[in-house]
């Protein structure tokens, strides 16, 4: 298979390949992704591909603090692997997600074997970040972070800087919603590790 994209919009597009693409099997997908590495793909567990265009440049610059403050905290806490924008996992649900920002702790990681780490990893990360960008929808990152809870994931912080708030899920627990703060603390799933927000809320 081979099938490349040309997209010109700032908006996430959706489009429904089952006409199309029926049966389009992980290897298929895969090649898809590679084949148009300059975009970030998704595919939702019904099959519906997610094409998400580059971020803009602040958004990028605020994805950047994130990932330099988390994997700071990460490298020095040793307990698990941290992952960037880039990276896909395959969700037991069969959806494929690119979160702005995942960890998964080491017993999982390790517990993959060499070829699934090469892929997209069959596993949901136990803490996820979603950074909401001036053309996200609001409530598909809210559908987007109770899919992640649902799969498995121990903590998520969906991030609005336009808000300026931060939602936290956790699984069997009311979704928090914080006001302006200055910061948020990981605990007790990341232990120690503190986001000081205000890079984010520029």
């Amino acid at each position: 298979m081979s099938t490349m994209l040309s997209i010109n919009s700032t908006c996430p597009i959706v489009i429904n390949v089952a006409p199309l693409l029926d049966g389009m099997s992980d290897d298929d997908f895969l090649e898809f992704c590679h084949l148009n590495r300059e975009l970030r793909i998704e595919r939702t567990k019904e099959g519906n591909i997610i094409i998400m265009p580059p971020t803009s440049s602040e958004t990028g610059n605020r994805n950047f603090n994130l990932t330099v403050s988390f994997g700071i905290w990460a490298r020095q806490d040793g307990t698990g692997k941290g992952f960037d924008s880039s990276t896909g996992f395959q969700l037991p649900n069969g959806a494929k997600r690119s979160p702005d920002l995942a960890w998964v702790r080491n017993e999982r990681w390790e517990a993959l074997s060499a070829e699934e780490r090469k892929r997209f990893a069959p596993l949901c990360p136990d803490f996820v970040v979603e950074l909401r960008s001036t053309y996200d929808s609001l409530a598909a990152l809210e559908e987007k972070m109770k899919e992640y809870i649902a799969n498995g994931a121990q903590l998520g912080w969906l991030i609005d800087p336009a808000e300026r708030k931060i939602y936290i899920y956790r699984p069997n627990a009311e979704v928090e919603a914080l006001d302006d703060p200055q910061s948020v603390s990981g605990e007790p799933l990341l232990k120690g590790f503190v986001l000081n927000t205000r890079e984010l809320f520029v």
